[in-house]
């Protein structure tokens, strides 16, 4: 009885892969996974060559001819050049000091937003050269390298009162004895507060102790890709074997498996074997499982079942002293009055204050310029202007959706009539309308042109399904949810 009950399980698993993955294919699941590409080259902390600096700001080109006029396209742009792509930033040369201060001027918003749409990242930046700034470039020899992934450990982690619970959890189950019995442990916070660089610091300080440990990291959205991929190459055994053979299992972003049937199914049973076996489970979160609405309900009670821990925004000593650590690591002290600076005027997340530190070292190592306070507002400005209540850009809230639905962002915003795609951009039309300041006619140009009416058709027909449908509810706060950790 027992072998026909595991194997009746087995069928209606693999019936479940068959039916997403035929649901993904007829989906163009090529397009859906395409822009996670580019997340994960970013988030593995590597540096992309030349020849890629040279593909990504023809990309950009092509992004930014699509709202300026030829004629603003050949005058500021016919000229420049991509020279590198690193430490997060994209370095751009044109020879004409002119067009390099109507660059930096009018158009360096919208380079900014083009690099977001391409990486799904705010943290891109992009600095502008001319033959000067080129030249000091080249020369500089002593520029520091930037912390890389290798270098998320326990020892560059700021510990502050927003942040030591999670911490010494985390450390806890670092020592891989599992004394503590913090299994699985849950850490979440919002977005650019320390929750992957715990993760690394995890998995770091346990490659170290036990080198023999199979020590597995995965960020939810790859979880679901390469499940699709091994279900496509009928590699399903390897996938388990993989995943389901780790001592530590880590996974980054765990709210985004919620509403996705068949990758929940296989979590589940990944998490049952691991579980039974005794290995350390990890997970982080943009929020605690009683808020990713899509989860099922045997996920939801299994993470919570263990230890939750939360990661606050950082205070001002904290911010102070993650400033103070980050430009150490750069090989920079840097002026009390200009820590101070930075540390009032950036307060929401931890990545904020790291970039802003190393914005300013690069300037001064490029351009050769002491770091005051002066400095700090003039590179800085465009920064200081991000607070909490950033408002999300409509092609992050299309993304958003359209990942959620399992579309393309170009078929939320075409003219497709099935089903599920006309959902999804009504969905995307309710959001923007929402969270964004955007008149009704503005949202239809998003969306091919589409007439105010239609939009605020689509509008009504959200509120009115929100209002009647619990469920959808729900869709609509982890969508929301999955904005917002974007900023």
């Amino acid at each position: 009885m027992l072998y026909e009950l595991r194997a009746l399980e087995k069928v209606r698993s693999d019936f479940c892969y068959l039916t997403e993955f035929f649901l993904l294919f007829s989906r163009k699941i090529d397009k859906i996974y395409k822009y996670s590409a580019l997340e994960n080259v970013m988030a593995k902390g590597l540096d992309f060559t030349m020849n890629s600096a040279t593909d990504i700001w023809g990309k950009v080109l092509t992004l930014l001819s699509k709202d300026l006029s030829e004629t603003a396209m050949t005058t500021w742009f016919d000229d420049c050049s991509a020279i590198d792509f690193t430490g997060n930033r994209l370095f751009i040369h044109t020879p004409s000091v002119h067009n390099k201060a109507i660059i930096e001027g009018r158009f360096l918003s919208t380079l900014k937003s083009a690099l977001g749409e391409l990486f799904s990242s705010s943290d891109i930046e992009v600095v502008i050269l001319d033959d000067d700034g080129l030249k000091a470039m080249n020369e500089a020899t002593d520029i520091p390298d930037y912390l890389s992934i290798d270098e998320y450990t326990f020892k560059h982690f700021v510990v502050g009162n927003s942040n030591k619970f999670a911490h010494a959890a985390a450390l806890a189950v670092s020592d891989g004895s599992h004394k503590h019995n913090y299994n699985p442990l849950f850490i979440y916070g919002e977005s650019g507060l320390g929750k992957t660089h715990l993760l690394y610091a995890i998995r770091h300080a346990v490659e170290s102790k036990f080198p023999h440990y199979n020590v597995i990291y995965v960020k939810g959205d790859d979880f679901t890709n390469d499940l699709v991929s091994a279900i496509q190459q009928g590699k399903n055994v390897d996938f388990r074997e993989k995943y389901r053979g780790a001592d530590f299992f880590l996974m980054d972003d765990i709210q985004f498996i919620a509403g996705k049937r068949s990758t929940q199914e296989e979590y589940f049973n990944t998490f049952n074997t691991l579980y039974e076996l005794g290995k350390q489970i990890v997970f982080t979160s943009d929020r605690p499982p009683s808020e990713i609405y899509q989860l099922e309900d045997r996920l939801r009670t299994r993470f919570e079942s263990g230890l939750i821990a939360d990661i606050q925004p950082p205070d001002d000593v904290l911010r102070i002293a993650i400033i103070k650590n980050k430009a150490e690591q750069l090989g920079v002290v840097l002026p009390d009055d200009v820590t101070n600076y930075i540390a009032e005027k950036l307060y929401s997340n931890v990545r904020q204050l790291e970039g802003a530190v190393k914005m300013i070292i690069a300037y001064r190592d490029i351009m050769d310029d002491d770091i005051t306070v002066e400095t700090v507002k003039a590179r800085l400005k465009d920064m200081f202007r991000v607070g909490r209540d950033l408002i999300p850009t409509n092609e992050t809230i299309i993304e958003e959706t359209a990942k959620y639905y399992m579309q393309t962002p170009e078929d939320v915003k075409g003219q497709s009539r099935v089903a599920d795609t006309a959902l999804a951009r009504q969905v995307a039309m309710y959001l923007i309308r929402k969270l964004t300041n955007l008149s009704l006619k503005d949202i239809g140009g998003v969306f091919d042109g589409r007439d105010h009416s239609t939009v605020l058709t689509s509008v009504r027909k959200v509120e009115k399904k929100i209002r009647e449908e619990e469920n959808f509810s729900k869709i609509i706060r982890d969508i929301t949810s999955n904005i917002n950790s974007r900023k």
